[in-house]
């Protein structure tokens, strides 16, 4: 195990190695995006028995690479993530028989993965990156992906999927019905599965008035 002050040098390295990193990250993907799963993930930890350690140095690397939504290998971003996250980890000593569990941790947290969450940390990793997905900042962070796709808001005919099947390959807002509102019902730990439906909550609340400012159902 890790002395307290090791685990907190450790962190401040992973800190400095995601901000460094070069191309392929997006603005969604930043480093206040792994700073806020880091957060998440610590308060799941209050919460569930898990290896501090692994969920930490997961948590802070998961997405130390980063692929376009629209990029052809987007699946295996978190595997590509898992073996650069091993480099690092071995040249900062850390303990050799907890690396293929941050390795799981980090291949499994990505929902296009499709990856089961097999050990109690990857359950926590996942929850919380997937946390980070919903509510206030889950919502600027879908608008943002949808800015750099070149995608429409919405679909002008039926902004809010009443009538048709969503389609995120195409409106930014359908990716709320493809996905967002379907996490909490995915949520590994009941703590995350109860703070999902606070956040969800909120974005319905949001549709609600993008309702109202849009002129209804249907324009």
């Amino acid at each position: 195990m890790m002395r307290p002050d090791t685990l907190r040098r450790l962190e401040i390295k992973c800190r400095e190695f995601i901000n460094s990193r070069e191309s392929g990250q997006d603005s969604a993907h930043d480093l206040a995006h792994v700073e806020r799963v880091v957060s998440n993930a610590r308060m799941l930890l209050q919460k569930v028995i898990a290896d501090e350690e692994i969920v930490v140095a997961a948590a802070w690397l998961h997405d130390c690479v980063i692929l376009p939504k629209d990029h052809p290998k987007r699946e295996n971003a978190s595997t590509f993530a898992a073996e650069q996250a091993l480099n690092f980890l071995k040249l900062n000593k850390f303990p050799v028989s907890k690396l293929s569990g941050v390795a799981h941790a980090i291949e499994a947290h990505s929902f296009s993965a499709g990856i089961v969450a097999k050990t109690t940390e990857a359950k926590i990793v996942q929850d919380a990156d997937r946390l980070d997905a919903l509510g206030a900042i889950g919502i600027a962070r879908c608008l943002i992906v949808g800015g750099q796709l070149g995608r429409p808001l919405y679909n002008p005919e039926d902004p809010f999927c009443e009538d048709r099947s969503p389609d995120d390959s195409e409106w930014t807002i359908d990716h709320f019905y493809t996905k967002l509102f379907k996490l909490p019902e995915v949520m590994n730990t009941s703590v995350a599965r109860e703070e999902a439906v606070k956040r969800v909550d909120f974005m319905r609340s949001y549709l609600d008035k993008l309702r109202g400012e849009t002129g209804g159902n249907k324009l």
